[in-house]
């Protein structure tokens, strides 16, 4: 990899300078590049509200300087809401967005100030209404994506729009307002297409609504999937933009429901350097040809992402200057566990003088890293994260 294409030199040194002497693992994220993805978001998007998915990174500097920017928030539990009420964040720039909730963290949120909810099922839809009367609720439909997303979400949430116009109408018979829709095409989707076809769906559902049932809906959420940089080609997210505004503009003409985005990767995943160091590296026969690259840090301590191979981070060493990486290695973590190995089959070179004791930096592990780091595993402590400007 060129060390480039992820940084430039300025942002390097300033993240090395950080970096050097701190015992690994450990996080540093760049919370000025954060500031520009945001802003460059809502440059594409001027009519669109974000709620930042704070499950990508809940740290408190980042819900600081989003709020002072005018984001909005999507949380996933109450302990998330917590942290955004904390920040001083008013409840009105809240979303409940996970369809999974207890009847009893509904009215937790909802004595909070909270009265934007999602949900996809009776049973929820029906907790919302006892617990959180005369909120605002949109419906999640499942959409296609799950092929062309590199961490698909799309089966668990979510139910197909007929069941979708069920809710909405049951909702406005419980005292609820039945709000909008939303869907999610899957985290780092590449493919600009899958947004125009859950665009169909939900334009077909504003008519239904509107003409059958006589409901106006107001609100389309359509969730998050704007890519990240790591190993393969994304598009910028001008491109994006073009595109989707382009499918939005011949459904509804210039009069556009209420645009909700959840972005979560792509607004904080570049903003995250991992810096590791190698412990071991072995071969498993006198004859075998890959190298086994041990390092302390692995899926339980903030790559869980990996699991499936399916984000591919960007891997650097300061040996990389003056000596290409040469053979495919194993790339592995610190515990005891045998799912702990991030990479075997992807092809993942290293210089040929990789050592015990270098430091690897995984690029690009702004977003789902110290979040999903387990408390202990092995007696490993969480991954550290470091916030800097």
């Amino acid at each position: 990899m060129r060390l480039s294409d992820y940084c430039s030199d300025a942002e390097w040194k300033k993240i090395k300078d950080f970096a050097d002497g701190k015992e690994t693992p450990f996080l540093v994220v760049d919370l000025e590049i954060i500031s520009q993805k945001y802003d460059e978001l809502t440059t594409c998007f001027p009519m669109a509200k974000v709620h930042y998915a704070l499950k990508a990174n809940p740290g408190a500097p980042v819900i600081e300087l989003l709020r002072d920017k005018g984001s909005s928030f999507d949380i996933a539990s109450i302990y998330e809401l917590n942290k955004v009420l904390d920040a001083g964040v008013d409840p009105e720039r809240i979303s409940y967005g996970n369809t999974i909730k207890k009847a009893a963290h509904v009215k937790y949120a909802y004595d909070k100030g909270v009265r934007l909810f999602a949900t996809d099922s009776k049973a929820d839809l029906q907790n919302i209404a006892e617990q959180a009367p005369g909120s605002k609720v949109f419906v999640r439909i499942l959409v296609e994506g799950g092929e062309t997303a590199e961490w698909p979400l799309s089966r668990k949430f979510g139910c197909h729009p007929d069941m979708a116009i069920d809710l909405l109408v049951q909702a406005k018979m419980n005292g609820l307002v039945p709000y909008g829709i939303s869907f999610h095409v899957g985290s780092q989707q590449k493919d600009i297409a899958v947004w125009d076809a859950a665009l169909s769906k939900v334009k077909y559902m504003f008519d239904w609504m509107k003409y059958e049932e006589d409901v106006e809906l107001k609100m389309i959420n359509m969730g998050g999937g704007f890519p990240a940089n790591y190993i393969s080609e994304v598009n910028p997210i001008q491109v994006y933009a073009e595109e989707i505004l382009r499918y939005l503009h011949d459904d509804y003409g210039d009069d556009l429901p209420e645009i909700i985005l959840e972005p979560g990767r792509s607004l904080v995943g570049e903003s995250g350097v991992l810096v590791s160091e190698v412990v071991l590296i072995s071969r498993k026969s006198r004859t075998d040809l890959k190298r086994w690259i041990y390092t302390d840090v692995g899926l339980f301590q903030g790559l869980i992402e990996t699991m499936g191979e399916s984000i591919k981070y960007p891997i650097y060493t300061e040996k990389m200057e003056q000596h290409p990486p040469e053979g495919n290695v194993v790339l592995a973590g610190p515990t005891c566990d045998s799912t702990d190995i991030m990479y075997e089959h992807v092809s993942y070179g290293l210089p040929l003088n990789l050592a015990v004791g270098d430091r690897l930096y995984w690029m690009t592990t702004g977003a789902y890293t110290n979040s999903y780091s387990s408390v202990e595993f092995n007696g490993f402590p969480p991954l550290k994260a470091y916030y800097i400007k």
